[in-house]
């Protein structure tokens, strides 16, 4: 299961461009001291009341007094938004919560939001900013997510039939509309060990070839969306069991034994995302975290809201950590 490593510490797994609507007016007092609110997604597994999800609240209460922090659910019964991690379409999961948090009276009101996506909430989240951004993210930040797709499905616990029960449909084909439909994980595998595995993906994948922009014909509207993120965070654990394969967490492309960085794939070069400009304005950072997946997560995520969360007007400093990403990279 890929959230029971973030039981043991509590924490359960859990465009500025593009929009023409106008920002809600503020003070110049509420721009500066005021955080941003905090949306997080959780992963596999999880729930919107678990106390994981509780902890990453007052985590950030904390850290940034008065943040507002928003739990996405997808069904106000606890035990159906745990379901709703493994059976579901994703793509209507996504309209409905663009819809929803586009209506919600603080977060729609805020001139932008800042958001944590747990594992697969991580490329849900940067679905949403990608296709919806509204109210409009600066910082996003992913925790073991799989953004390259996975290419092995993970076990179910012994006793957890809930997951058990999703995943039987693999006894379907995979790339069946029945499947693609209603396997959350199914919306994010991809296998490009053959030509012929690939193009099946490209053809019937319905989340993750879409919003990876890996189509011919590309949504130009996505690469604006998440060009226009002041940071980009992915975190990727070093020794990840969890998710295969574990670089999947930086855009990475893993055929066998050959393992290709996102900045010499097509995806970053011709810019089907807006990741090299995100790149070169220094918002793109690649992090590593030591452990298994979702390991040390109280660790991560006090970093993490101390780097990159906080009020609109604070800064950030990215020259330095720019130049340290790309030592990072071209040192793997």
């Amino acid at each position: 299961m890929l959230y029971s490593p973030l039981l043991r510490f509590g924490f359960a797994i859990g465009a500025l461009a593009g929009h023409s609507r106008a920002a809600p007016a503020h003070t110049n007092d509420d721009l500066t001291d005021t955080p941003l609110p905090i949306v997080v997604w959780h992963g596999l597994g999880d729930q919107f009341n678990s106390d994981g999800m509780k902890s990453i609240e007052e985590l950030a209460e904390a850290i940034n007094p008065g943040t507002f922090v928003h739990i996405i659910s997808l069904n106000g019964d606890p035990n159906q938004d745990r379901s709703a991690t493994f059976t579901g379409n994703v793509t209507d999961q996504i309209s409905k919560v663009c819809e929803e948090l586009a209506k919600h009276p603080i977060l729609s009101t805020a001139p932008a939001i800042d958001a944590i996506g747990i594992s697969q909430g991580g490329q849900f989240l940067r679905g949403y900013v990608e296709r919806c951004n509204w109210p409009q993210v600066r910082s996003l930040v992913t925790f073991g997510s799989q953004h390259n797709g996975i290419v092995k499905f993970k076990a179910c616990g012994q006793t957890d039939w809930l997951c058990k029960g999703a995943m039987a449909l693999l006894r379907f084909n995979v790339w069946s509309n029945f499947v693609q439909s209603r396997l959350v994980p199914a919306q994010y595998y991809r296998d490009p060990s053959t030509q012929g595995d690939y193009d099946n993906y490209l053809e019937n994948s319905n989340f993750l070839a879409d919003i990876n922009n890996e189509r011919e014909l590309k949504n130009n509207k996505y690469k604006a969306n998440l060009g226009s993120l002041t940071n980009f965070v992915m975190w990727m654990f070093e020794d990840d069991t969890l998710v295969v394969p574990k670089e999947t967490s930086w855009f990475e492309e893993v055929n066998g034994t050959e393992s290709i960085p996102l900045r010499a794939r097509p995806l970053y070069q011709e810019d089907w995302l807006g990741l090299r400009g995100l790149d070169r304005n220094g918002g793109l950072h690649f992090k590593t975290a030591p452990g298994d997946h979702l390991q040390n997560m109280e660790e991560l995520l006090n970093q993490t809201i101390t780097d990159y969360f906080g009020p609109w007007k604070r800064s950030f400093d990215k020259n330095q950590e720019v130049e340290d990403d790309i030592w990072e990279m071209e040192d793997l």
